[in-house]
């Protein structure tokens, strides 16, 4: 993002209803200088764990900037042997707005995501939880099994829990 940028609500993503998210995604992609989205499928998660599957999924955004940036300020995690300098910022999306921005652009995009497959899959209710095991999913999942595009690493631990009684 520019140096002078102001986006009204421009904060971590998880401090923002969805629809202040969806306001402002259009606007955070007009007004940064680039930006790009990364994305791995299930099958990628279950094979490299989700903190691989993470890293992956943010290389493949860098790849896609343009102009390249001279710096990646970073929420938490450092993505290891890239050709751009890289700063981890621990709770970076409230200490940056670039942070905060890439946040939003990553939540929307899977929320979107997640309401294209509620339509395929309605079952599930994927519209509605965005993927997370609520219990509302866990007991569909009982109900009618996995679908092609439940992460087993996941649906299995959170089936697990219930059954312990987390």
């Amino acid at each position: 993002l520019p140096k002078d940028i102001f986006i009204e609500n421009l904060k971590d993503s998880k401090k923002l209803s969805p629809n202040k998210r969806e306001k402002i995604f259009d606007e955070i992609k007009q007004k940064a200088i680039a930006y790009g989205i990364g994305m791995v499928d299930e099958k990628f998660i279950d094979e490299i764990n989700i903190l691989n599957a993470t890293k992956l999924a943010m290389k493949k955004a860098v790849k896609a900037l343009n102009p390249i940036p001279e710096l990646l300020l970073i929420d938490a995690v450092y993505l290891g042997e890239i050709n751009i300098k890289q700063k981890v910022i621990t709770n970076g999306d409230n200490l940056s707005v670039s942070i905060a921005a890439a946040s939003i652009l990553a939540k929307v995009t899977r929320d979107r995501i997640m309401e294209e497959l509620d339509l395929v899959y309605p079952n599930y209710g994927f519209g509605k939880h965005k993927g997370y095991g609520t219990k509302e999913h866990i007991d569909a999942i009982k109900k009618y099994g996995l679908c092609p595009v439940h992460r087993i690493s996941f649906a299995g631990k959170f089936i697990e829990m219930e059954k312990k009684g987390e």
